[in-house]
């Protein structure tokens, strides 16, 4: 596949360094020379210097033989316009990363698909859909549906006294044969581990277990975890996340939302009807203590600074708030963050990545995410007509190592892998796969 990422910084860097694993010609457009030299020295892809919206850099970029055109530059105007240019000189497909989520409404997405722009993706949504779902599930660190939730991911954080330390999975599968579940992967100490039966846990593992979404309760008394009532929140940031956030929560809990911009803070307090908005610094502890930091049940930090957000869910953790989030745009801080304590990281790079992700990965992909913290994704795909997949059972299959099966969706049923299943075209799998050998796992049911 023939891919070009027009960008203007580190998302698109980001998003090329991701899929050089990944078996496709990258070309990348931004207008920052420095930056190009850099990501030539470190990759082997092709990169332009020059403004994505001019016909001659696109000729330059041979966008015409381009299958996927990626335009996710920080100006919504500009990546529309990219977008639109792009498919106007025949690229087959284009996705827009945008920051306004009104655009996403159905009649807005049609007039946008007339006019060239197959798709379109905005992060701070789908980062504040992220948020909201995991205060509704408050003992997965990250967690993602597949399928309208017939399968779940949750991704785990093993205390040193939790139950399951010290045994291994084909143990838990012994000690709680009620649990219908499968352990896709465990990551320690920054290494990605794609278990078998003899692995066994170890506290600080963090681990990716895919089952239906009724055996979440089974799976936090085994593991030792237990739910936390989120009845009042308090966000940092009243930026798009925030705002999306706390939209989507106030009819729910309480909310408390501090933004430093005296203007935004009373365009929040206007528009947000059950939300008490603060003007004030969120770095401000006294402020946070005044305003009912040690009340809160959950704390949220999405302002545009990493640090900050970091530094006060470290505050909040400290002053016994039970489940913290921070957005964190430097995605090296991300392992370092979770070391430290924060509960959860929201990184708008990854939730870039993981929309894009199904465009790339060869097969029907229906659904996919990268992971924080780790180069793993899970990706939901559609078992094709004349896949070979279909003609032996999972144990009999060429799973490459760094891959595994974690669930399949049958209709409305779901299964759990085991080396008798026979898959069936139009199963969709769930597969959770290190990028060096996702494609591979692709082509097998395709």
């Amino acid at each position: 596949m023939n891919i070009i990422i027009a960008g203007d910084g580190e998302v698109g860097v980001h998003l090329a360094q991701s899929l050089t694993e990944l078996e496709h010609n990258i070309t990348v457009v931004d207008p920052h020379s420095e930056l190009l030299k850099r990501l030539e020295s470190e990759t082997d892809l092709l990169t332009i210097v020059g403004d994505s919206t001019s016909p001659q850099v696109l000729r330059d970029a041979n966008v015409g033989d381009c299958d996927l055109f990626l335009s996710v530059l920080h100006e919504e105007s500009i990546n529309l316009v990219t977008c639109i240019l792009a498919k106007k000189m025949k690229a087959k497909k284009t996705v827009a990363r945008i920051t306004n989520a009104e655009l996403l409404e159905p009649r807005h997405r049609e007039m946008f698909r007339e006019l060239g722009v197959d798709e379109m993706v905005c992060p701070e949504r789908i980062a504040a859909k992220e948020i909201t779902n995991l205060l509704n599930n408050t003992v997965a660190t990250e967690f993602f549906d597949f399928s309208g939730g017939l399968l779940t991911m949750y991704v785990l954080r093993l205390d040193d006294d939790s139950p399951v330390v010290g045994h291994s999975v084909k143990e838990l599968t012994q000690l709680h044969p009620d649990l219908q579940v499968r352990v896709a992967a465990l990551l320690r100490r920054g290494e990605t581990i794609i278990p078998h039966s003899d692995t066994d846990f170890r506290g600080g593992d963090l681990a990716y277990i895919i089952g239906r979404a009724n055996q979440v309760e089974n799976i936090n008394r085994v593991v030792g975890k237990e739910a936390v009532n989120i009845g009042r929140a308090m966000i940092a940031g009243g930026g798009r996340i925030g705002r999306y956030a706390a939209m989507t929560l106030e009819d729910k809990m309480r909310i408390t939302l501090i933004e430093e911009d005296r203007r935004r803070a009373e365009e929040l307090s206007a528009q947000l009807e059950k939300t008490l908005v603060i003007h004030g610094d969120a770095t401000d502890i006294a402020l946070l203590k005044e305003e009912g930091l040690q009340a809160a049940d959950a704390f949220i930090g999405v302002t545009d600074s990493s640090e900050t957000n970091v530094l006060t869910c470290l505050h909040a953790k400290r002053l016994g708030v039970k489940r913290t989030i921070a957005l964190v745009e430097n995605t090296g801080f991300i392992d370092i963050s979770q070391d430290i304590g924060i509960d959860t990281i929201v990184n708008k790079k990854l939730i870039t990545a993981s929309y894009i992700a199904r465009f790339i990965v060869k097969g029907a992909a229906v659904s996919s995410k990268w992971l924080s913290g780790t180069n793993a994704e899970v990706i939901e795909l559609i078992v094709g007509k004349w896949s070979s997949a279909t003609r032996k059972p999972i144990g009999e299959l060429d799973i490459p190592q760094g891959a595994t099966v974690g669930g399949v969706i049958r209709g409305r049923e779901t299964l759990l892998p085991s080396r008798e299943l026979q898959l069936q075209q139009g199963d969709k799998v769930v597969v959770f796969a290190l990028p060096k050998v996702m494609t591979r796992m692709a082509r097998l049911f395709e």
